[in-house]
C-alpha cells in the first residue's frame, strides 16, 4: 500500500522533531517545512496538511489559504497554542481541522486519518451480473475476476443497459429494438441479431453457450438477476 504523505509546516525544531518521528514511525512520509515558503509547491502530492499558524514571515491562516487556494482537494489542519474562538473560527473558515497545542500524538494521528477518509474518492459503485461488474454512472462494463475493461460499441451498451433495466423480464425484439434505436421494428430485421452476437463475443464466457443474455426461442431474450 502506497505511505499518504504529511506536508507539515512547524518552526519550533523540537516539537517538529517530535511530529515528525512520530508520524513517520505510524508509517507516514513526511515533507517538513520551517516556514511556508514553497508551501503549494511542496504540497504537490502530499494527501494532508498540517501547518502551525505562529510561523516566521507568512503566519499559517495565510500558508493554509494559500493551499486550499492552490490545491481545493487537499484536507488542511491548523495547529496552535492559541486557544482563542475568534482563531478557531477563523481558521475553520478555510481549513478542515483545528487542534489545540500541546496535543497528544494520538490524537494528531486519529484528526489526520478522519480527514483521509473524507478526501478519499468514494469508489464508484458497480453491479454484478454474473462474471460482469457494471458501472452504469461511468458507462463501462468490466471482467469481475481480471478487473480489465470490456469496451462495448454505443449500441451494445445501450442494449445491455436496457436488459439491466428489465433483469429477469423476458423481452421481445421488438421491445429491445424500438428502445435502443427508437424506431418501429420491421419483420425479419436482423439489426439486432447481429448486435446481439457481437455483444455476447464481448461478455460471455463461451459466446456459443450464453450465460448472461440468454436466448427465449420464439419470443426474444433475457438477462437474468
Amino acid at each position: 500500500m502506497t505511505k499518504k504523505k504529511v506536508l507539515y509546516i512547524e518552526d519550533e525544531r523540537q516539537i517538529g522533531e517530535w511530529v515528525v518521528r512520530n508520524l513517520e514511525e505510524r508509517g507516514y512520509d513526511v515533507v517538513w517545512l520551517e516556514s511556508g515558503d514553497g508551501a503549494s509547491e511542496a504540497a504537490g502530492g502530499c494527501d494532508v496538511a498540517v501547518l502551525d499558524i505562529m510561523l516566521p514571515g507568512l503566519d499559517g491562516f495565510t500558508v493554509g489559504q494559500r493551499l486550499k487556494r492552490d490545491h481545493a482537494s487537499l484536507p488542511v489542519m491548523m495547529l496552535s497554542a492559541r486557544t482563542a474562538l475568534d482563531d478557531k473560527l477563523e481558521a475553520l473558515k478555510f481549513a478542515d481541522d483545528y487542534l489545540t497545542k500541546p496535543f497528544h500524538p494520538d490524537e494528531l494521528a486519529a484528526r489526520i486519518e478522519v480527514m483521509l477518509r473524507r478526501s478519499a474518492p468514494a469508489e464508484p459503485e458497480a453491479r454484478r451480473i454474473g462474471h460482469l461488474l457494471v458501472y452504469e454512472r461511468e458507462n463501462r462494463v468490466a471482467d469481475a475476476d481480471s478487473g480489465e475493461e470490456i469496451a462495448l460499441t454505443g449500441k451494445q451498451f445501450h442494449i445491455f443497459m436496457y436488459f439491466l433495466r428489465h433483469l429477469g423480464q423476458i423481452l421481445t425484439k421488438e421491445q429491445i429494438y424500438e428502445a435502443v434505436w427508437g424506431e418501429p421494428y420491421l419483420e425479419g430485421d436482423k439489426t439486432l441479431m447481429v448486435h446481439i452476437r457481437y455483444l455476447r463475443e464481448k461478455i460471455e464466457r463461451d459466446p456459443g453457450n450464453p450465460q448472461i443474455v440468454e436466448t427465449i426461442r420464439g419470443i426474444g431474450y433475457r438477462v437474468r438477476g
